[in-house]
């Protein structure tokens, strides 16, 4: 069975998580994904998160943003690299980069470059703050998006300072957003014949994602912070702890149900059927009976693991979610049973498991393969796909063009 993305293939510029997530959906999807990078170096190292720290044996962050990927190295400002780069794009459908604003034009690169040696071509790009407005050229990583973007105003308790998210949302959700705008260029190209530019900023994308926040305060004119409580004023509606009362022993439950049936049986689970009724469906009454509702559903976790109160809970058609931390999330069965727990062979560190592909299709399963070793691809890309000769890939090693 073929892949969606069969035949089209992404000459992947990118670094680090953002725009390294966009190329990986593509390539889960059945592109062919070259990525390009630093002859002998690889990513530039970031010890402290584990993301690119390209050797024989490189981290899993960086295996889990890149698998199912090809890689060549080429040094694209060494005498003869933009040549190369240049077979490379005529070769190619998308060219994604995420280089910081200016760059693509300085090397020569820009859309209008690209567009001169391929006019199908589709240039991808994952800026901060994108290329135009105040910000353009600010410095930007995933929390700086988040703080611009309103996530840290959304998350937190109201005594404390604004939040960061624990979910890179600036990143990956940019990621994200950059492969459907390819998606899309892709298919409006069908029509066309022609490729486009398509760009997305991390601050754009976090904004987006936040954008039931925003539209609430503008709505309420309040800007206050509810920790983990969804709807302040209603009970059942945050993180409830759980036995044996460790720090991530709880289970988040909500409910709101406007026909009354959800709330009746929560209440005749936790035991307090004398506050059921068809009363449950005035949010006066659910609001002055918030705390004597909240400390009974307390009472009722606390007897219980997260995983039997999220169980019993679902099984009487309450909303219940247990409380998972990463390693938990990779044994979860259910997130095994959907094949989002990848088991891999990497050709350093054996067999692994990674997150897998959450977009599931019918006619087009994700291909979620192991990451390539640094150089990995070059004699199959330089010599079968540019068709470069022998003597020909012998001066561009000697040249330091390619490494090897």
């Amino acid at each position: 069975m073929g892949r969606a993305l069969d035949g089209v293939r992404v000459v992947d510029l990118t670094q680090y998580e953002a725009g390294p997530t966009a190329t990986q959906l593509l390539a889960w999807l059945g592109a062919d994904v070259i990525k390009v990078e630093e002859p002998w170096k690889g990513e530039p190292p970031t010890s402290q998160i584990g993301i690119g720290v390209r050797r024989s044996i490189d981290s899993l962050n960086f295996i889990g943003i890149n698998s199912s990927k090809r890689s060549i190295t080429l040094d694209l400002k060494a005498k003869g690299g933009m040549d190369v780069f240049r077979r490379l794009v005529k070769h190619s459908d998308i060219v994604v980069e995420n280089f910081a604003p200016g760059a693509m034009e300085r090397l020569g690169m820009g859309y209008d470059d690209l567009e001169k040696v391929n006019a199908r071509v589709i240039l991808a790009r994952l800026k901060g703050f994108g290329t135009y407005g105040p910000y353009a050229h600010y410095k930007a990583y995933d929390m700086i998006a988040q703080a611009t973007a309103g996530a840290f105003c959304a998350t937190g308790f109201p005594e404390n300072p604004p939040t960061k998210p624990g979910p890179s949302i600036g990143d990956s959700g940019a990621g994200t957003h950059l492969a459907l705008g390819i998606i899309a260029a892709l298919y409006q190209r069908e029509k066309t014949g022609k490729g486009q530019q398509v760009e997305v900023s991390m601050q754009d994308n976090v904004a987006s994602l936040t954008r039931r926040y925003i539209h609430g305060q503008i709505t309420d004119g309040k800007t206050e912070r509810n920790g983990n409580r969804l709807l302040k004023d209603l009970p059942a509606g945050d993180t409830y702890p759980c036995k044996p009362g460790g720090p991530e022993d709880y289970v988040y439950v909500f409910c709101l149900d406007n026909t009354g049936r959800m709330w009746n049986a929560l209440l005749d689970l936790i035991g307090r059927s004398d506050l059921a009724g068809e009363q449950v469906k005035d949010h006066e009454y659910l609001k002055a009976m918030k705390g004597e509702i909240d400390n009974s559903i307390k009472t009722w976790t606390m007897k219980r693991t997260k995983y039997a109160a999220m169980h019993e809970m679902a099984a009487a058609g309450i909303a219940a979610g247990a409380c998972l931390n990463g390693i938990e999330v990779m044994q979860d069965p259910h997130l095994l049973a959907r094949g989002m727990v990848a088991p891999i062979t990497h050709p350093a560190l054996g067999d692994i498991k990674i997150l897998g592909c959450p977009i599931k299709m019918s006619d087009s399963p994700a291909d979620v393969r192991t990451s390539p070793l640094l150089g990995e691809d070059n004699e199959d890309v330089y010599k079968n796909l540019l068709k470069y000769g022998d003597d020909e890939v012998a001066k561009l090693k000697e040249n330091k063009v390619i490494g090897w």
